[in-house]
């Protein structure tokens, strides 16, 4: 059975037969996966301005992280942990060493990030059954959130996590909690406060410099450590959280023809990333194996960090 599901804000259609999408305003998903209407305290997702427990400290940290993130900051970062000298481990290690870790920058999720992470590798799963490396990169996407972790420095939440933007040229304006750029460093300086500033049209995501987080530094991980997985699981891994570009249109001025392309594999992995936060728990020694295998496949036992 397939169901069809009406979301026009998408862009995107999954298609029976597992391909890449391209007709607008349709969301396909097979059996086992339903898109709730509302996230685990009961309001709609992503919405950063309804009345909750976590509504403000969900907004300071969007004011504190817009204010902070600058150039110069996410150049001395990028630097700094790309030598991936803080530790060696498996991926399964790194896995399980969030089970304590909390995201303040997330309206709809209040568990341990080892859940949401299962709960988006087996939701993608039951859809896709054969296409085992979104499987793997689901598990992995958030596995950079070890940056707030005391082995890897312990940085600052607004340093590791949220939804992540370019710096070096202007903040576009659907990026959440816009109004608190007017106090970054960045906001006023003509190298870096127009369209295309530091960058130039066409030029690749991949030479635009993405505010620092678990997004970029998960990027640096798999890269660094040679994986097998293709091009669009590490653009996955990179722009999750990039929501002003693959929720809203923002920055496509900045794009090339590969970026392109695995912006339809984004597109699809979002609604899975998203939707999947609930309450429903995943038996982790039952599934265990199949990700073991994958991460066999696709990884070396043991990675730089």
């Amino acid at each position: 059975m397939t169901i069809l599901i009406d979301q026009p804000d998408f862009g995107v259609e999954a298609e029976e037969k597992k391909k890449i999408p391209n007709k607008e305003n349709e969301l396909v998903l097979d059996d086992g996966f339903v898109v709730p209407v509302t996230n685990s305290f009961g309001h709609n997702f992503r919405d950063y301005d309804a009345e909750s427990l976590r509504q403000g400290v969900v907004e300071n940290f969007y004011r504190v992280n817009h204010i902070k993130q600058t150039f110069d900051f996410v150049k001395r970062m990028r630097e700094e942990y790309s030598k991936l000298d803080k530790v060696e481990m498996s991926i399964w290690e790194c896995c399980e060493l969030l089970n304590d870790v909390h995201d303040e920058s997330d309206p709809d999720l209040d568990e341990p990030q080892i859940e949401h992470l299962l709960q988006t590798a087996e939701a993608i799963r039951k859809d896709y059954p054969d296409e085992d490396w979104v499987h793997l990169t689901a598990l992995i996407h958030d596995l950079g959130k070890v940056l707030l972790h005391p082995s890897f420095g312990e940085l600052p939440q607004w340093a590791v996590v949220g939804d992540t933007f370019p710096v070096g040229c202007a903040f576009d304006e659907t990026i959440v909690h816009h109004k608190y750029f007017e106090e970054n460093k960045d906001y006023n300086n003509p190298a870096y406060n127009t369209k295309y500033g530091a960058y130039s049209e066409g030029c690749g995501l991949n030479n635009v410099m993405m505010s620092w987080g678990h997004d970029d530094y998960m990027y640096l991980v798999a890269k660094e450590n040679k994986t097998t997985l293709p091009s669009a699981a590490l653009f996955i891994v990179r722009y999750h959280s990039f929501y002003a570009l693959h929720r809203s249109g923002g920055y496509k001025h900045l794009m090339n023809e590969e970026d392109i392309e695995n912006l339809k594999w984004l597109q699809v992995f979002n609604k899975y990333d998203l939707y999947s936060k609930s309450k429903v728990r995943i038996d982790v020694e039952k599934v265990k194996p199949y990700y073991l295998s994958l991460i066999e496949k696709y990884f070396p036992a043991k990675l730089r960090w």
